[in-house]
């Protein structure tokens, strides 16, 4: 990229009255660069079967670049028109709740074949007709896509092919999957049940694997596609989204974002979170961190929220905040869903940086300023290249093996454990890249922190002791390593094949009830010492101890151990501690690592971000999360405060407003 996009998503389909001159004046006032259209309005562009119409389409394009706004096209085949449900009722996705019902979006069967016919066809039409439309600088496949639980007779009847091409002979299925259980044994692939109704976890995982296959095949058909038509100067993108906890909050389990992406030009995300008192920037930089780790390099934020729902309006500042604080992740696109709030429909409140009244308002007259200073500084803040030491390992097989084998009360799940971890890394200014089972990287980090790793293949965590032997650190927590890839319990004492370099083991676990940490051993107090949820009897072999359990009956055991193994060191966590804890056991390990440097010295609400620019400068920046003024002393050489154009001298004060942001570019004295 050649400059930073900033953008919405626009639809001309959807205004109460004409307004597109007015819209790109408002635009343009804003810096507004990009707007993305199309992939919501299939049955405007095909409202009869085989009778197409992109007028609306080639009136916004062409306003579009009269104006000098890039455009983004969609492929329109997330939300199906009314004429195909009613001709073809199958195409809907048949779901374990049953057959699909017409009316919301992403309804359909995405490995129907009649489905795929139109959509295929809505395509070829669609990029063929705007192909070389000069306004057009890229494509965005399809629109959040997962697998929608689709599991109808043609899904299934697939998943047995995928089972005998994956394992070859029935007898290795039944073995793998201990289908003897309950009678669960099938002795013909013709016999072969739909897995909706599965009571075998093994089998569930397996099934949830092949339907995340399934998204992957689908935005790599899609994208195989849109390249037969775009020019070399041309991109492909997809928006994935996160898992949902009140915004955006954890790993995907619908689908694996890594396989997924890699038919992409570009990874691109959706990136939605509360507001307000409750903006900490986690959200954003989890997402971001995931997003950019996708193909190792700069991506899109395809959508964020401008004012989102009602109560997310954000305070003065906080559009500008989040803003920097995506590009300080590595995005080289800030796009809001979306233009204007509109005025019927489900997603009435959805607000966009216009409200209904479709004037200024302090939303947009903040990104007024925010596309003034992306212009301005676009040189020196695209493409930003990140290097981090720390690393996050998520898997979707843990995530759905923890869905069937849930923590007690289901309180917690997968993604709090991530969370857990991967705030109390932020919060530390622990610059994070997320790695997933098939990385090849794992060598290249000082630290690597392991959350609830509950089904792992023994290829993988033969990798993760090797890169502990050779001098790495990593950090598990409870219920790693328990069972391998297909979630069948490994019969040896726990944690399996990880023990020896843990220098632990344990065969019994308990709910804690009134559980605590002995003697306070880091310091949490009274109030954060606790233990949650889940607790693992772990004895030591060759571990030290950091942390007992505080219990008449099971004091004696261990809570939290370290091992040196080989040249690197093991930490192993067997409770749910507070975020405190956490937070101190990922300190020690991020120390012991060499991480620790004059960013860790700040802690959260003071966020600090860095770079290397496209001119080998390092960038940092800084973000106050908070209501109330911070300030810190710079502690590198000398640079340039961008935004107010300002010399800094090392060991100056920088004062940040509330939701303040400074950004650094370090001298090239300093550099030097």
């Amino acid at each position: 990229m050649q400059q930073l996009l900033y953008g919405v998503a626009y639809y001309d389909e959807y205004m109460p009255y004409e307004r597109l001159d007015e819209d790109i004046r408002m635009m343009k006032a804003a810096g507004i660069n990009l707007v993305r259209i199309a992939e919501s309005t299939w049955s405007t562009h095909e409202p009869q079967n085989g009778v197409f119409d992109f007028s609306s389409v080639d009136r916004v394009l062409d306003a579009m670049h009269r104006s000098g706004i890039h455009v983004i096209v969609g492929t329109p085949t997330y939300a199906v028109p009314t004429w195909m449900v009613k001709e073809h009722p199958d195409v809907l996705a048949v779901t374990p709740d049953g057959p699909g019902r017409y009316g919301a979006r992403q309804i359909m069967d995405i490995a129907n074949p009649t489905y795929l016919f139109y959509a295929e066809r809505i395509i070829r039409k669609l990029i063929a007709h705007v192909c070389g439309h000069p306004a057009v600088i890229g494509y965005q496949v399809d629109n959040e896509t997962k697998h929608y639980r689709t599991s109808g007779s043609n899904v299934q009847h697939r998943f047995v092919k995928y089972m005998k091409n994956k394992f070859g002979a029935l007898e290795q299925v039944n073995q793998e999957f201990g289908l003897d259980y309950w009678s669960n044994r099938i002795n013909s692939w013709e016999d072969f049940p739909s897995v909706a109704g599965t009571i075998n976890g093994s089998l569930g995982a397996e099934f949830a694997r092949f339907q995340r296959q399934l998204v992957t095949e689908f935005l790599a058909w899609q994208t195989s596609i849109v390249n037969e038509y775009k020019r070399p100067d041309q991109f492909v993108t997809h928006n994935f989204d996160f898992g949902w906890k009140d915004g955006s909050f954890g790993v995907q389990p619908d689908v694996d974002h890594f396989s997924a992406a890699g038919a992409l030009d570009i990874a691109g995300v959706d990136i939605y979170h509360p507001s307000q008192d409750e903006l900490t920037g986690k959200e954003i930089s989890f997402c971001g961190d995931s997003a950019r780790s996708l193909k190792g390099t700069n991506y899109f934020v395809l959508e964020t929220q401008a004012q989102a729902f009602a109560h997310w309006t954000p305070y003065p500042g906080q559009l500008r905040l989040q803003a920097f604080s995506h590009l300080a992740s590595g995005a080289n696109m800030v796009e809001y869903w979306h233009w204007h709030s509109i005025h019927n429909s489900i997603e009435t409140y959805w607000k966009g940086l216009l409200s209904h009244d479709m004037g200024t308002n302090p939303t947009y007259e903040e990104a007024v300023t925010i596309g003034r200073d992306f212009a301005r500084l676009s040189p020196k803040l695209v493409n930003l290249k990140k290097k981090n030491r720390a690393a996050v390992l998520v898997s979707n097989e843990a995530l759905t093996a923890l869905q069937w084998f849930s923590f007690p009360g289901g309180k917690v799940d997968y993604n709090d454990i991530v969370r857990l971890i991967y705030d109390r890394l932020y919060e530390m200014n622990i610059g994070c890249d997320i790695l997933h089972p098939g990385s090849d990287s794992f060598e290249q980090y000082d630290l690597i922190a392991v959350p609830s790793l509950y089904a792992a293949s023994d290829e993988l965590l033969s990798r993760l002791n090797q890169y502990v032997e050779n001098g790495g650190h990593v950090v598990y927590t409870f219920r790693s390593g328990f069972t391998n890839e297909h979630i069948k319990v490994r019969t040896d004492v726990q944690p399996g094949y990880i023990g020896e370099v843990c220098g632990v083991r344990y065969s019994q676990f308990v709910e804690p009830k009134k559980v605590s940490l002995k003697g306070d051993p880091f310091g949490a107090g009274a109030e954060h010492n606790g233990v949650n949820v889940w607790m693992e009897l772990l004895t030591p072999t060759t571990a030290e101890v950091l942390a007992r359990y505080d219990h008449p009956h099971w004091g004696a055991y261990a809570a939290i151990t370290e091992n040196r193994y080989g040249k690197g060191t093991a930490t192993y966590i067997g409770c749910l501690p507070s975020a405190e804890v956490m937070g101190k056991v990922l300190e020690r390990a991020g120390r012991a690592a060499g991480l620790w440097g004059p960013e860790q010295e700040l802690r959260f609400p003071l966020i600090m971000k860095s770079g290397t620019n496209e001119s080998g400068r390092t960038i940092r920046y800084y973000f106050n999360y908070s209501d109330e003024p911070v300030s810190f002393f710079y502690p590198y050489g000398s640079g340039t405060e961008l935004l107010e154009d300002r010399q800094i001298r090392a060991g100056e004060r920088i004062e940040l407003d509330r939701w303040g942001v400074a950004i650094v570019e370090a001298s090239a004295e300093t550099e030097g």
